[in-house]
Parts: C-alpha cells; sequence; structure tokens
C-alpha cells in the first residue's frame, strides 16, 4: 500500500508522509526527553543561553583549524544558516593567533540560478556572507590560502576532488523545515519511487549537486533571508551531499529554534536515536553516520502544544 500524500506539497516526499503514530509520539516529546535521546554514536547537548551557544559552534572552528599540519591538512565544512558564528570565529582566530596556513575550509551549499552558481555579487550569496562575516575580518597574516577555500559549482568536479585534499574534522550544519541539512532537501514524489520514498541507501549515493528546493524550503528562505518575497528566492541551489558528509569525522547540526520549528527539531532526534533513516525526513539519514551530535539551544526547542495567537 503507497504511502499518504504530502500534505504540504503533493508532488513530494516530505516528513507529512510519515505513519500518524510517530508524529503524534514525536509531538509528546518533553525537553528532557530529547536530551534522553542520546546514544552511542548520537549526542544530544543543550545550551541555556544563546552566547554559550553560538560560542560553542565557534570553537569547533578552530578546535578542527588546530588540528591542521603540513602532513595532515584539517578543515571544517560550515554552513550558512546559521551565521552567528561567523564573526566569533574570526575574532577567535585574531586573538588566539590561529595561523590558518594549512587549514582548509568548505562551504556547503549555493544558490543556483541560470544555468550557474550565483555570483558573489548575489545579495543572497553564500560565499559572500562566508566572506563578509568570517574570512575577510581575519588578520591578513593568519589567512587560509584562497586554494584551502572550497565553494561549490553548478560544475562540482572541483569541488569533489578538494574533499580529498584535506580531513574533514567536522560538518556543521542547521536544519531547515523539511528537516535537511545543507540543500538535501526530500525528493520529489516520481517514478521509480511513487508509493515509497527512495531507500536510504539510494539517497545516500547522492554527492554534491543541482537541487530542486521542496516548496517549503522556498518559504523558509524567504522568511529567514528574503523579507518573506518567496518569488526572489531561488529554485535551485548546489548541495554537498550525503558522500561528501559520509567524510566527516562528526556532523554537529546546530539549532536554535530559528531555522526549524519545535516539532521538527524533535522529530529528527527522535528518527536518529531510533535508527528510523527515511529519506522523507533526510536529516534521518544521519542515523547511519557513526559521529552525530544535536546541538539546541534550549528555550528554542519550544512545546508542541496548540496555542492560538
Amino acid at each position: 500500500m503507497a504511502r499518504k500524500m504530502s500534505s504540504i506539497a503533493p508532488g513530494w516526499w516530505d516528513y507529512t508522509t510519515l505513519p500518524e503514530e510517530l508524529l503524534e509520539e514525536v509531538a509528546r516529546l518533553t525537553v528532557d526527553d530529547v536530551v534522553k535521546l542520546s546514544r552511542d554514536g548520537f549526542r544530544v547537548v543543550m545550551y541555556d543561553t544563546l552566547e554559550e551557544f553560538y560560542l560553542a559552534e565557534a570553537l569547533e572552528y578552530i578546535e578542527a583549524w588546530r588540528q591542521a599540519t603540513p602532513d595532515e591538512p584539517v578543515g571544517i565544512c560550515g554552513p550558512i544558516g546559521p551565521t552567528e558564528q561567523l564573526p566569533l570565529v574570526a575574532r577567535l582566530v585574531n586573538a588566539l593567533d590561529v595561523n590558518l596556513k594549512h587549514a582548509h575550509f568548505w562551504g556547503m551549499d549555493e544558490w543556483y540560478k541560470d544555468g550557474r552558481e550565483v555570483p558573489e555579487t548575489h545579495p543572497l550569496s553564500f560565499a559572500r556572507a562566508d566572506r563578509e562575516l568570517c574570512f575577510n575580518r581575519i588578520r591578513p597574516d593568519l589567512r587560509m590560502p584562497e586554494s584551502n577555500i572550497h565553494f561549490p559549482k553548478a560544475d562540482p568536479t572541483t569541488y569533489i576532488k578538494s574533499w580529498e585534499k584535506a580531513r574533514c574534522a567536522v560538518m556543521q550544519g542547521g536544519q531547515g523545515e523539511i528537516k535537511h541539512w545543507a540543500f538535501n532537501d526530500s525528493p520529489k514524489r516520481e517514478a521509480p519511487y511513487l508509493d515509497e520514498p527512495p531507500p536510504a541507501a539510494v539517497y545516500r549515493k547522492l554527492a554534491t549537486r543541482v537541487v530542486d528546493l521542496h516548496p517549503a524550503t522556498l518559504m523558509q528562505n524567504a522568511r529567514t533571508s528574503g523579507g518573506g518575497n518567496v518569488a526572489g528566492i531561488p529554485t535551485q541551489a548546489i548541495s554537498v551531499g550525503p558522500v561528501e558528509t559520509w567524510k566527516a569525522g562528526r556532523v554537529s547540526i546546530w539549532q536554535a529554534g530559528t531555522h526549524d520549528n519545535p516539532f521538527g527539531q524533535r522529530l529528527t532526534a527522535f528518527m536518529i536515536s531510533k535508527e528510523i533513516a527515511d529519506s522523507s525526513v533526510p536529516m534521518s539519514l544521519l542515523a547511519q553516520h557513526p559521529n552525530v551530535q544535536f546541538n539546541y539551544y534550549r528555550k528554542g526547542l519550544g512545546t508542541c502544544e496548540a496555542e492560538m495567537h
């Protein structure tokens, strides 16, 4: 029997196609219940203040880059969303005199429009944000070589090869409303996956690529970055894939409560904890990664109780 249709976008797979009993169980989880979802290979960490939250996220950059040596270059893959950690990274590098000569950085994703990645002059450019909020603020004598900064392009060949140049200690990410990391959105509901979403093993074979964005992702990015103008948000993007994600020593997801809602923040932690890997919820595939950490701002977890406004 085919899974139910999405209540958001019938032509797509997404979390609304999951069994009702699973969704109801997730909605009942308290903040304390979420903490208890930790298991071997999956750790849940709570922060009581946003200052501590974003400082801890910034420190992951420093911890990764400090491991880099001439014989073993090391890097981190980082998101745009959240961005609050990026100026802190630059301040820490400058204050601690962290020389980035042998360090690497991979941008997770970028918008795709008119047959190419958007240029850094585009107001929504992720590469532009990384440079303006972080890399351009680092002292020139400490900066990593330009050849060690890797942003995904429409032709991902060079970007994919760059993952062989250094060890990725950590891949950071946020979580979008469609439960993605980077732009690994849930797939369209099309042949041969009309009745069931693609198996996890199939989705995990995806490398960096151009992706079509779920309508919920367009709405989210319009809300967080575009003043609500959905028409101004590109409908495609370039995203780091599961193939590269599984090359990272740790996947560290940061949830302050601004990019996904209380229910979504609970759902993916529950599925990873219970090892339920379902491509309709792309983040749940991290149940199969050996080292995942979810970082929450405690007050951002909210509640799933109905409340009229």
